[in-house]
Parts: structure tokens; C-alpha cells; sequence
């Protein structure tokens, strides 16, 4: 059975990108939220196996998201996506519970890895 990713981004063309990469791996793509409120609803609404978290969103950031989730579901798997490699943010969202972080632009190869290991 194919896992069920929530994917999480402002950019509607980073979704499709995304969404791309996962339909072409056998991944099931159950939903798309463009900020972090609507991620946190999307989350518990569609209870999906794993979520591509960008974070830097407006609304609600994604470390915010990832925290507002991981309260209410501390088995959430969530990989935090994001173009700026910076070093804290990193930090944060790993010890925010994050089980993996992406840098864009994404090579479709990593992805993958990171979404199979997150989810092993």
C-alpha cells in the first residue's frame, strides 16, 4: 500500500514539484496546505503517514506547524523543507521533532531517501 504524504508549502510550484517526485515514487500525495494553519488541519483531517514541511510560510511558520502538530501527535513523521540551509533553523526543527531536512531546490533522489528513511 502506498504511503500518504501531506505536502506543505506556500509555493504553489514547489507543491507540484513535490507532488511530482512523490507520484512518480509510488507515494499517494493526500493533501497540500499552503501555510501552516491550514497544515495543522490538514494534518488531523486527512491523518496522513508522513508531511513535507516547508518553513518559511506566512500565517503560521513551519517549525510553528511542526510544534502545533507534534503536541497533539507526538508519532507525526514530518521532514522540514526549505531553501535557506541555515544552521538554527536546522537545529530547531530537528529538535522540534523533525525527522529529516531538505534544502531546495530539491534533487529528486534525496527526497525520496529522506521520505523512505523517515518513514522505515
Amino acid at each position: 500500500m502506498s504511503k500518504r504524504i501531506l505536502i506543505v508549502d506556500d509555493a504553489a510550484f514547489m507543491r507540484m514539484m513535490v507532488k511530482d517526485i512523490l507520484s512518480k515514487n509510488n507515494f499517494e500525495v493526500v493533501g497540500e496546505a499552503a501555510d501552516g494553519v491550514q497544515a495543522v488541519e490538514k494534518y488531523f483531517e486527512l491523518k496522513p503517514d508522513l508531511v513535507t514541511m516547508d518553513i518559511t510560510m506566512p500565517e503560521m511558520d513551519g517549525i510553528a506547524a511542526l510544534k502545533a502538530i507534534k503536541e497533539k501527535d507526538p508519532n507525526a513523521t514530518i521532514i522540514m523543507c526549505s531553501a535557506m540551509g541555515q544552521q538554527a533553523m536546522v537545529i530547531d526543527a530537528i529538535q522540534a521533532g523533525a525527522k529529516d531536512f531538505i534544502v531546495k531546490p530539491f534533487q529528486a533522489d534525496r527526497v525520496v531517501e529522506a521520505i523512505e528513511k523517515a518513514l522505515s
